[in-house]
């Protein structure tokens, strides 16, 4: 459906260079070749049968298929798409309007966006913002992630919040559409993580920097590597399946396990590989990483009807009272009632109770089921990073 003023140009400033869909010229102006005048009609339907009508957006594909969730965040859509912890599912982002500051090269998370596609209220024709070296629709384009605009994206939260996530299709052609969604899977049970982990080693940060670290690579965000080399460590980037005996062969200061998508049960070998590092180096685990120690531990995990998707979660640290809004990206969650003897519940979600951290008892190994890196989000639990080579250094002085 077109809107008034669609067309009109926008400057580029001068210092910025003219990305894709800008020319430079006497008057520097925008030229909008993905205006919603062109977009076809399209239909999203539910593995349960609702049917959502929209306009098609985004890359172009036959039909998008995935898991439906929703993100509550108002900002931070570019880190959203490109964090690897969605592979496998389609976000619905419940802010009415996604895409009006465009996107740049330095707020993507990953080598490529993993999500199946995107559903939104609105996407915004242009960009408009000082970073802005794109328009959000020619990103998605770009990058081959598929998305239907036009969406009563308020309706679609409500229903799964009454009957939880569940998988999903969309497309130009509602047959099409209604066939995909009957055949579509979720993500239980699935090894996503082997689908974006990285195939070698790969090192990030000083390499003179006081702390070495080993990250796992479960789909690993770009801004928790900084939050990392921001904390004095030279980080090596190791693939999902490295045996626990390489890395200690490598002898660094500490290991981190990354965040990720799916299902922690079902990633391969995983669990078995924490449990070998357990006591032998120092650990810290976010999202995933906090569910695969939690499984290494011998705790169990079991997935949320609608999951935690945004950025402004609290969370109370249960050693100092203190609430922390903290950034969340998960379906699934260690079960309280299954930690046993050897850890400590750390920290808790307001909302819900759920286990947002575990500390091992005699042990340096700690982990935290949300994002002190944010991106998006609040940064009130950044501090862990700083915990984490706090640990290091009380190792290594012992």
């Amino acid at each position: 459906m077109a809107r008034p003023n669609d067309d009109r140009p926008v400057p580029v400033p001068s210092h910025l260079p003219a990305p894709l869909g800008h020319t430079r010229g006497p008057e520097r102006r925008f030229v909008h070749q993905r205006g919603v005048e062109m977009r076809r009609e399209g239909v999203l339907v539910l593995a349960d049968g609702a049917v959502f009508e929209g306009e098609l957006a985004g890359a172009a594909v036959d039909v998008a298929t995935g898991e439906l969730i929703f993100n509550t965040a108002l900002s931070g859509y570019q880190e959203i798409i490109t964090d690897p912890s969605y592979a496998g599912q389609m976000i619905t982002f419940t802010y009415p309007h996604i895409g009006n500051y465009g996107v740049n090269r330095h707020d993507d998370e990953s080598r490529r966006p993993f999500c199946q596609g995107i559903v939104v209220r609105d996407l915004a024709p242009r960009a408009s913002n000082w970073r802005a070296e794109g328009d959000l629709d020619a990103f998605l384009g770009e990058r081959g992630v598929p998305a239907i605009t036009g969406i009563d994206t308020r309706r679609l939260t409500r229903h799964l919040r009454d009957t939880g996530v569940m998988p999903g299709a969309f497309g130009a052609e509602e047959t099409a559409v209604c066939a995909a969604a009957e055949r579509a899977t979720g993500t239980d049970g699935l090894d996503l993580v082997a689908g974006v982990t990285v195939d070698e080693p790969y090192t990030v940060g000083d390499p003179d920097a006081p702390f070495r670290v080993v990250a796992y690579d479960y789909g690993i965000k770009t801004t928790i590597l900084r939050h990392l080399a921001s904390a004095g460590c030279v980080i090596e980037v190791v693939p999902a399946s490295t045996p626990a005996a390489d890395v200690i062969a490598r002898d660094p200061d500490g290991v981190f396990l990354s965040n990720g998508p799916g299902d922690p049960a079902a990633v391969a070998g995983a669990a078995d590989i924490v449990a070998a590092l357990i006591g032998e180096l120092p650990l810290f685990g976010i999202c995933l990483g906090h569910q695969i120690m939690g499984l290494a531990l011998g705790a169990e995990t079991t997935k949320l009807a609608f999951g935690h998707h945004g950025a402004n979660h609290p969370v109370r640290n249960e050693a100092t009272g203190r609430v922390e809004i903290t950034s969340q990206n998960h379906n699934y969650v260690v079960q309280a009632d299954t930690v046993g003897g050897g850890a400590d519940v750390t920290h808790v979600n307001l909302n819900d109770g759920t286990v947002e951290g575990l500390r091992v008892r005699g042990v340096p190994a700690f982990s935290v089921q949300h994002h002190p890196e944010a991106a998006p989000g609040p940064h009130d639990a950044a501090y862990l990073f700083g915990e984490f080579t706090e640990l290091m250094t009380a190792v290594g002085a012992g």
